[in-house]
């Protein structure tokens, strides 16, 4: 056996010169292996880049699909009335009425009222039929067309307070003081909310593209 005869090949094979037969279709054979991965691959890459392309130049049809099939609930916009319609504290007289035993209370009240800017009207003790039956902080009473004006005004200055419509004629509102009456609200939580009610914040439209 020669000295150039690899070991285990039992002299059936001789290697001549610098070339390995069997040893190199390995390699060709390993080469072809890497050779059909890589072009999978690289096929599998195009083939996503692309897919990326026409979803980018459809609009995202799979993105608006799902939108489409999503209900966003509308936020209510704030109606003509509860913005620049309201009138202002001077253009609503209040006729305020003490339905507690407190004397003095309807007088205080509407002292502190016509400080705050309100109009004020008649003053005194309340009628038989609220006389002692308000348990809460109070009534505010007016016509049908001041439930969302001026009594929602009139409001902001006694938390609480519940509101109620009759059938009068006039545009005057009643504050009716009730036993669960302490004070009006303190004057700066009153402005807050006035300023909130008169400015309230816009409401997000569809195309915020919030649910």
């Amino acid at each position: 056996m020669s000295m150039l005869t690899p070991p285990g090949m039992g002299g059936q094979y001789r290697i001549k010169g610098d070339k390995y037969p069997r040893m190199r279709r390995h390699k060709r054979r390993r080469r072809i292996v890497l050779a059909v991965v890589s072009s999978a691959a690289a096929i599998a890459l195009i083939g996503w880049g692309t897919l990326q392309l026409i979803d980018v130049f459809s609009g995202g049809g799979e993105a608006n699909a799902a939108g489409a099939g999503r209900r966003c609930t509308p936020t209510a916009t704030p109606s003509a009335k509860k913005t620049g319609a309201l009138p202002k504290p001077a253009q609503i007289t209040v006729n305020v009425f003490n339905a507690t035993p407190r004397s003095g209370l309807a007088k205080q009240t509407a002292d502190e009222l016509k400080a705050r800017g309100f109009a004020i009207g008649k003053v005194g003790n309340a009628t038989a039929k609220y006389d002692k039956k308000v348990k809460g902080p109070g009534v505010l009473l007016g016509p049908e067309s001041a439930a969302d004006t001026a009594l929602s005004v009139l409001a902001t200055q006694l938390a609480g307070a519940e509101r109620q419509t009759d059938t009068r004629k006039g545009d005057d509102v009643d504050l009716i003081i009730g036993t669960g009456f302490k004070e009006l609200a303190k004057k700066q939580d009153a402005e807050q909310a006035l300023a909130a009610l008169t400015s309230p914040s816009p409401a997000p439209s569809a195309s915020d593209g919030k649910c």
